[in-house]
């Protein structure tokens, strides 16, 4: 089990981003890199594409960041807090550390 999915709220507790919260929208296949909406964003130079109808030009893009930069946002401290996996009826479910919270509202579903 993951202990960082896609929709989960994220802060940036290492590099060029620290402090900044955001969105995980994307975790890559290999789970070591997570791609956070709004969280290291980079210019990437494109070439117009007329077939697409695509212009060309610098635009900015949200790169992946590794999953050890970021970490889950408790709401009831609103902090960021580490995330253990402990098994309730039957059911692997991501608890906080700090307090033993579920991290997800539906705890115990899938």
């Amino acid at each position: 089990m993951q202990k960082i999915k896609v929709k989960d709220q994220v802060v940036v507790i290492a590099g060029r981003d620290k402090g900044k919260r955001g969105e995980v929208t994307r975790v890559f296949d290999d789970g070591r890199r997570v791609l956070v909406a709004g969280i290291n964003m980079v210019k990437k130079h494109t070439r117009a594409n007329p077939q697409a109808n695509e212009q060309g030009g610098i635009i900015e893009k949200a790169a992946p960041i590794q999953i050890s930069n970021v970490a889950l946002v408790n709401p009831q401290t609103n902090k960021a807090d580490r995330v253990g996996i402990q098994v309730q009826d039957g059911k692997r479910v991501r608890v906080f550390k700090s307090n033993g919270a579920a991290v997800d509202s539906n705890a115990g579903k899938k």
